[in-house]
């Protein structure tokens, strides 16, 4: 099942925010993609419905196996895609922000043969 793109920025979040501070919130996430509290609170809604994550009684938010899975793909396109764009003279703001674009459209072969490209040549 093809999820959108805005649940994959959710997801992807969620796991840089864990990795940060080792426990999540809604209004962590909020101030790290700086949306709204209620746009927030209707996504973890639907993210938890349909079994990405899990929110506990004091509102911490765990990814599921299922949501990881997904955190994990996004995050291994942004950080190959900003760390090529940065090596290619892109100032690290900008990388990092076409990156966040890049990570969504392309398919999983074409990822892995320029993955595959970019570690055979030695690029990053």
């Amino acid at each position: 099942m093809k999820i959108q793109e805005s649940a994959e920025n959710y997801l992807e979040s969620i796991l840089m925010i864990s990795e940060r501070k080792g426990e999540v919130r809604s209004i962590d996430i909020v101030n790290e993609l700086e949306f709204s509290k209620p746009s927030v609170s209707i996504a973890m809604k639907n993210l938890r419905e349909n079994g990405y994550i899990l929110v506990d009684k004091d509102g911490y938010i765990t990814l599921t196996e299922k949501g990881m899975v997904i955190a994990e793909k996004m995050y291994e396109r942004h950080k190959l895609f900003s760390r090529l764009f940065v090596s290619l003279g892109v100032d690290a703001k900008t990388a990092a922000k076409d990156a966040c674009r890049v990570e969504h459209i392309l398919s999983d072969e074409t990822f892995a043969a320029i993955k595959k490209y970019i570690t055979e040549q030695g690029i990053i």
